[in-house]
């Protein structure tokens, strides 16, 4: 099992903006596909980003696709989601995952592990 803690939200303007990380422990983290995943009350997790185990391949929703980027660095242990231009419609909780079953990134089922989440707040 690997233990993950997402840092780095906060409040931003439009237009700003973040680097969210997430922080795993446990030696398998560098075998495993990491996806961010988002979160508005009453709804569903929805999928922002993933990424390989060696950081060669990644995937993004079309919604933020050209604004944010996923990255990682096994040395350290950590994945990171670097939000540019960012909008009202970002706010949400952040949850990393560990890519634990083969299928579509996108899919939330695919994934266990969850972090605790951080929340973004994107303000007009």
């Amino acid at each position: 099992q690997v233990q993950l803690a997402e840092s780095g939200g906060g409040s931003v303007q439009a237009g700003g903006s973040l680097r969210l990380s997430c922080a795993a422990s446990g030696r398998t983290f560098r075998t495993y596909g990491m996806g961010w995943f988002r979160q508005t009350p009453g709804k569903d997790r929805v999928f922002v980003a993933a990424i390989s185990w060696s950081g060669e391949s990644t995937t993004y929703a079309d919604s933020v696709k050209g604004r944010f980027t996923i990255s990682r660095d096994n040395a350290k242990n950590t994945v990171y989601l670097q939000m540019n231009s960012v909008k009202p419609e970002d706010t949400a909780v952040y949850y990393c995952a560990v890519r634990l079953y083969s299928g579509s990134y996108s899919g939330a089922t695919n994934y266990g592990d969850w972090g605790q989440g951080t929340q973004v707040t994107v303000s007009s």
